[in-house]
């Protein structure tokens, strides 16, 4: 079955570091990491704060039927914080604005403290093309472009448009299926370094959590309504798509964090 093209594929990331530090009488355990992923018309935005905890590390101390409670006051933020702006440029807009104590990891600016924000260019870019398989599979295959024009590697991509959420029977649920039929099909060539990617449902609950959504649980948990009517259909096992799952913007900012991991797994970011 031959590929159908159907357009190109172009990514750009920018990272950045704060530099509270630099701040008088601030006491700062690390500074914080940022990586800017603009893919379309959205900026996927990954804010890491190595210092705090992570949402798990939370839910663990919590007592047993206390998690929701527990998530709402602490803290204020976790380990990893995911958001998503439109349109593209927004980021830069914004830090300038408020004068945030952020600068481009790959600037070449030598006076960073006459300034708040120091910007930079386009530190990396992915640029190749998207291909259909067929009603089942879209492809993408890019190369990843360094801001001299060095080229470091190959990505590549493959979504299984059947399954929005795929899921197999280990503990935490990540499924190594795609991965290792895409790695089975690859060529063997010499010195290549081939690398998969995956992620478990734990660690995206992580990172796409949302505090709003904890207080709708709080506020909900208690109020479940029981139908005694003995000719009433329960539905309540069914569900349509919800959060998290391979559709739409959720696709997008799943594929946003899979590639930022990759490349910063690769030393690249």
């Amino acid at each position: 079955m031959l590929a159908q093209p159907l357009g190109k594929w172009y990514l750009s990331i920018k990272s950045y570091r704060s530099t509270l530090g630099q701040t008088p009488g601030a006491h700062i355990a690390s500074e914080r990491n940022m990586y800017a992923l603009t893919m379309d018309e959205n900026v996927f935005i990954l804010l890491e704060d190595p210092a705090a905890p992570t949402r798990a590390d939370v839910l663990a101390a919590a007592a047993p039927g206390q998690e929701v409670a527990w998530l709402l006051n602490h803290p204020s933020h976790y380990r990893n914080t995911f958001l998503t702006l439109k349109p593209p440029g927004a980021l830069e807009q914004l830090l300038e604005q408020i004068k945030a104590r952020w600068v481009s990891v790959r600037s070449t600016s030598t006076n960073i403290g006459q300034r708040s924000f120091v910007g930079g260019g386009q530190q990396l870019t992915i640029e190749g093309h998207i291909f259909a398989i067929g009603t089942d599979w879209l492809v993408r295959i890019g190369n990843v472009v360094l801001a001299g024009g060095q080229v470091k590697g190959m990505l590549l991509e493959a979504e299984y448009l059947p399954l929005p959420v795929l899921h197999s029977a280990v503990a935490d649920g990540t499924s190594e299926l795609l991965s290792n039929l895409l790695i089975s099909i690859l060529p063997n060539i010499r010195d290549a370094k081939t690398a998969a990617v995956t992620i478990s449902d734990a660690q995206w609950e992580d990172v796409l959590w949302d505090r709003e959504e904890d207080t709708k649980l709080t506020n909900t948990e208690d109020k479940q309504e029981q139908n005694n009517d003995p000719y009433a259909w329960d539905n309540s096992d069914v569900t349509d798509w919800k959060r998290g799952d391979w559709v739409g913007v959720d696709r997008d900012k799943r594929s946003a964090f899979l590639i930022v991991g990759a490349l910063r797994s690769e030393g690249l970011l």
